[in-house]
């Protein structure tokens, strides 16, 4: 397939590249334009506005991967309106440009944070009414929106819809992770790599982690079978807790991990003393660090026909704290 991908000089579009090249041809539209090995050719958000006569390479593209986005900053030092600027703005002129073009697939990387800061219940799934909170999550869902906007949707099904010939897919990965990738993870593996104690180990929570290779195995199954179009959550099998992961930390760098399974009120005592003087440890982070956010993928294992997904959540975490010895 011909397939155009937003942001492909990304983590998650560099990985989509080097694991499907081999399969697809691929063109680029990102705020830079680098040779990349796999890829024909990347354009300028510019080009597509302009209608560049560049662009007439992308007249038999087939399918369009919407990544190009702002990430959320979890030290909340982004201006709110950038959000709306890139994640929901630049969502609405490649939406635009899908339907004018001939190409039959469109895959819109949204987030989980698009439905929900907080898991109710037992796991997240597509039938929750989203309730985003920051602007991150809110810049999101207002992308999809206008994504459905523009859809014929089914009377009385609103996550069911029909776009004429066209299939489009709206997918919310929970915190994805993988080899070359920066994110929290990495932040946790320096924590722990310092030898510092963690000292939650009294909270045992569970939560959904997204391993870059069970995600290109997804996009690979979007691109190529007769999948309905919708929206679909995207996670590993298997939820972790905060304690299993150091304790893999621990296991790559060949060390004994430091638990400390400090009494729940005590931490809360402190981390209530930490929000009235501005600590670190806040009532906000306690929560953020202990609470549960387990991820149902029921949905798009039954789209694509698997029982489960080709790489368990604890092997997609191993490769990735590998990756950050090297």
């Amino acid at each position: 397939m011909n397939v155009l991908i937003t942001g492909i000089h990304g983590f998650v579009g560099s990985n989509l590249v080097a694991i499907l090249k081999e399969y697809h041809t691929f063109y680029g539209l990102d705020i830079i334009a680098p040779k990349k090995k796999g890829v024909v050719n990347t354009f300028y958000w510019k080009d597509l506005e302009k209608k560049s006569c560049s662009m007439q390479q992308l007249a038999h593209i087939d399918a369009i991967i919407h990544l190009a986005g702002k990430a959320h900053d979890t030290k909340n030092q982004s201006v709110a309106q950038a959000y709306f600027d890139i994640n929901t703005s630049l969502t609405q002129k490649i939406f635009d440009f899908f339907l004018e073009s001939s190409a039959k697939k469109f895959i819109f990387f949204s987030s989980v944070k698009a439905a929900a800061d907080s898991v109710v219940g037992d796991m997240l799934t597509e039938d929750v009414i989203p309730t985003p909170v920051g602007p991150y999550g809110e810049s999101k869902i207002a992308a999809e929106n206008y994504i459905l906007s523009k859809l014929k949707v089914e009377s009385g099904k609103s996550k069911d819809f029909l776009c004429n010939d066209k299939q489009v897919y709206i997918l919310r990965p929970c915190m994805i992770h993988g080899p070359g990738n920066k994110g929290n993870l990495n932040l946790l593996y320096n924590v722990v790599k310092k030898g510092l104690p963690w000292p939650l180990g009294d909270f045992e929570n569970r939560r959904s982690f997204t391993s870059i290779d069970n995600l290109c195995y997804v996009v690979e199954g979007l691109l190529t079978k007769n999948v309905e179009s919708g929206i679909y959550h995207m996670g590993d099998d298997e939820a972790l807790s905060t304690n299993e992961l150091i304790a893999l930390i621990c296991e790559v760098l060949g060390r004994k991990p430091h638990i400390w399974k400090m009494n729940k009120g005590i931490m809360e005592g402190c981390a209530g003393l930490g929000t009235l003087l501005h600590l670190p440890l806040n009532m906000e982070r306690l929560r953020k660090l202990t609470e549960n956010y387990v991820v149902s993928n029921t949905k798009i294992k039954a789209a694509l026909g698997i029982e489960k997904m080709p790489v368990r959540a604890e092997e997609g975490i191993m490769r990735t704290i590998k990756s950050f010895t090297i």
